[in-house]
């Protein structure tokens, strides 16, 4: 559609010399966007619900609409829905009818900073509708400015008609003096995430030590892997020539490199050297054992040191199920797991819990 823009021909009008929309162009479409109502919700539903990114919002414009915007642009509409959404969020009729229903409100209010240095986004939130109130962006934490957030509030608050019953945040020393300024007879709490956490700062220093430890006492799992690997090659019938003399006088240039079944024979360490599992005597290059039977054995001995390691490499794990404990329960299933039932159970289970890792 054209939209024509005019401007007052009376020259002795105060309005000389500006540009108008005419009033019908309000119902078609935003002021100053050039794309329609249908197509800017549209832009900000796969925004923000489907969480497109902007380049896929440009290319499926293009494709589907033979609509060409440029990423710039797509960016500048995506802020200004942001805005009218946040506009309609405190909109106090429509904040009316959401708590038409409720008795009273219960607020909390906390700050987030993306990285050091930038400003901190402090969020008021209604904790029985789960609704945010408002945020702002502030330079600094001090007393005076949280409390102009607590005013208003406050305000909010008053306009709904809802007393407050309760306030949960940490314990920020601005939140404290500011709550009990501006609402001194309500109960201020402690949240649960921040108590939970301040509770368990021991706990997780000494499971932090425990990984450690248990990291410490689990080890040689690549020399174990290479001495595997080494030993499934198939074997060389080629006659083996004397050593050279520059061999026991010292390496020269021209000498030829040390094998790597040498490399592994000199530098296995010790604990690695003993297998806990007995299959790995099987899989020595002079052992009579059937070839099936050797692959068979030095994949499990693989399979059991990519699960292991995977075990050692997890730190998923919550306050209440710390990693150094899940990291302590799976290396037990490892080393217990195999005397109830057979080997090929047992790795199944380890293999389909660290797929991931």
């Amino acid at each position: 559609m054209c939209c024509k823009l005019l401007r007052c021909p009376d020259r002795t009008c105060a309005s000389a010399g500006l540009t108008f929309s005419p009033k019908a162009e309000q119902w078609l479409a935003p002021p100053r966007v050039a794309l329609d109502w249908d197509l800017f919700a549209w832009i900000g539903h796969h925004r923000f619900a489907r969480h497109w990114s902007v380049p896929l919002i440009c290319a499926e414009l293009a494709d589907a609409f033979q609509i060409v915007f440029s990423p710039d642009a797509i960016e500048l509409y995506i802020a200004r829905y942001e805005r009218m959404i946040a506009a309609r969020h405190q909109d106090p009729a429509h904040l009316a009818d959401a708590y038409a229903n409720i008795v009273d409100v219960v607020l909390s209010i906390d700050g987030l900073q993306p990285e050091k240095g930038h400003q901190v986004l402090y969020v008021v939130r209604e904790l029985n509708a789960g609704r945010v109130w408002f945020a702002m962006p502030l330079l600094s934490s001090a007393a005076l400015e949280i409390e102009t957030l607590l005013v208003r509030a406050r305000d909010i608050a008053a306009a709904l008609g809802k007393p407050v019953r309760a306030w949960v945040s940490d314990k920020q020393d601005a939140f404290l003096s500011g709550i009990a300024k501006v609402f001194p007879q309500v109960p201020h709490r402690l949240c649960k995430i921040h108590f939970v956490r301040a509770l368990a700062k021991q706990t997780h220093a000494e499971d932090s030590h425990t990984k450690v430890t248990m990291r410490k006492k689990v080890r040689g799992l690549r020399e174990i892997e290479r001495a595997v690997l080494v030993a499934m090659r198939p074997p060389t019938h080629e006659p083996i020539e004397p050593a050279l003399p520059a061999i026991t006088s010292g390496v020269t240039a021209d000498a030829p490199p040390q094998s790597e079944a040498d490399d592994v024979a000199t530098h296995v360490a010790p604990s690695a050297t003993e297998v806990p599992l007995a299959a790995t005597a099987s899989i020595g290059p002079n052992n009579v054992a059937s070839s099936s039977s050797q692959a068979a054995w030095t994949g499990l001995v693989l399979d059991y040191c990519a699960a292991t390691r995977g075990i050692l490499n997890d730190d998923q794990g919550s306050t209440l199920d710390p990693p150094g404990v899940r990291m302590a329960r799976a290396l037990e299933a490892v080393k217990v797991g195999d005397r109830r039932t057979n080997a090929a159970p047992s790795l199944a289970r380890i293999r389909s819990s660290y797929r991931n890792v």
